[in-house]
């Protein structure tokens, strides 16, 4: 445990961070919010443009609040 911990500390170090990537940029994410919030178009269809689940958007969503 003790070399995975300092393993990881290590990558960090160098600037590494660890898990899945983001699947949206930070813009991307702000649109989604937008277009949530705008009521215009269904959730749906958000997320099939997006490329993303109904539970990633809603996530977003409430990451914005």
């Amino acid at each position: 445990r003790e070399r995975t911990l300092a393993g990881l500390a290590a990558a960090r170090a160098r600037g590494k961070q660890g898990g899945r990537p983001k699947s949206l940029s930070p813009e991307q994410r702000k649109s989604v919010v937008k277009l949530y919030h705008q009521q215009d178009i269904p959730v749906q269809q958000i997320c099939l443009m997006f490329n993303i689940s109904k539970p990633t958007l809603y996530k977003y969503v409430d990451a914005e609040q």
